[in-house]
């Protein structure tokens, strides 16, 4: 049974973020530049959740790319930011080492948002499975490229080879799998209400109009009864 049928779990998976800068940012044609950002921030907040190691790496960030994007940053204070000069981050062997130790712990599933798709992202991916048995798993609206048609191409380049293409919120939703799990459900909700737009729109829509939610929040305080009640 390929190991590509069993799902992404808090156990089997990490999680790379590849240059996630604003010079970057700025060729990315292929998605709105604050989606990028909205659904990067999302998937980092993702990974905290779930305690999914992750590793920052960045190209030539005083000479041209800029300093990773604040609010990633802010998800992962402690993280050390792994600068390279190739754009291929496989060829650095901190990033290597990183993903190493992590896959020692039996997570071989990479789950990787970058920019951009056409170069730093497929490099990656390709190399990486050619000199390993890593399991790559592209988030597709976690990256972007310098056009709609770069970024659908390699996109097909890596599914081609054997890259598995998800999005940010579904890694997000396979990570929890169960409502159940109520150890993540607070944080998981939260999460969807701040970053994904019309689901989160429907969660706070059932609180207070399905299972008749009385609190008004402001900036995640309560701050008294719903006057609509």
């Amino acid at each position: 049974m390929s190991s590509k049928l069993e799902v992404l779990t808090p156990q089997n998976s990490q999680l790379i973020f590849i240059d996630q800068q604003p010079q970057m940012a700025f060729g990315v044609q292929s998605i709105d530049r604050q989606t990028l950002k909205n659904n990067v921030v999302g998937l980092a907040k993702a990974a905290k959740i779930f305690n999914i190691p992750t590793t920052i790496t960045t190209v030539e960030t005083d000479s041209f790319s800029g300093n990773t994007y604040p609010e990633l940053l802010g998800v992962f204070p402690e993280n050390d930011i792994l600068e390279r000069t190739s754009m291929n981050s496989w060829d650095d062997q901190n990033v290597r080492d990183a993903l190493a130790k992590n896959a020692a712990d039996g997570r071989k599933k990479i789950v990787v948002a970058g920019l951009w798709t056409e170069v730093c992202n497929t490099t990656f991916a390709l190399s990486c499975m050619n000199d390993t048995d890593y399991e790559i798993y592209m988030v597709a609206d976690a990256s972007g490229g310098t056009s709609v048609d770069a970024h659908k191409y390699a996109m097909d380049r890596m599914v081609q080879a054997g890259v598995v293409p998800v999005t940010w919120q579904q890694v997000l939703l396979e990570w929890q799998r169960d409502w159940a799990r109520k150890e993540t459900y607070d944080a998981v909700t939260s999460l969807v209400k701040e970053h994904s737009g019309a689901y989160g729109m429907g969660i706070d829509y059932a609180v207070t109009h399905v299972h008749g939610g009385t609190e008004r929040v402001s900036h995640g305080k309560r701050i008294g009864p719903n006057p609509a009640k």
